[in-house]
């Protein structure tokens, strides 16, 4: 499944709307002026809203799972609008609230 490349700047979220940010994006290829971001790069999440008392529990980083098959970045699949993701610790997915709409990759 195709969509949208995703890329320094890109909105995303955890779940529970604690702001996510990738952690190496590939610099080398750029998308709308910034670096794109491959599935390799690990995900920071800040201020994870789950409710108490599963305080415990709250994200604080993600990894997406799954990306394009057939356009890659140094050697390594890019992050689409489409892709799966996983929250640690707690299992949740990462939700793309907005990103670039100009490039698309399968």
């Amino acid at each position: 499944m195709g969509g949208a490349i995703l890329h320094l700047g890109a909105s995303v979220a955890c779940a529970h709307g604690g702001p996510a940010t990738p952690t190496a994006p590939y610099s080398r290829v750029t998308v709308s002026g910034r670096p794109v971001v491959t599935i390799a790069a690990p995900y920071t999440i800040a201020h994870c809203n789950l409710p108490w008392p599963a305080e415990a529990l709250r994200c604080t980083g993600g990894q997406w799972l799954q990306g394009s098959t057939r356009v890659f970045a140094g050697g390594r699949a890019l992050v689409l609008d489409s892709s799966t993701s996983m929250c640690v610790p707690n299992g949740a997915a990462m939700v793309v609230m907005e990103c670039q709409l100009r490039v698309t990759a399968l």
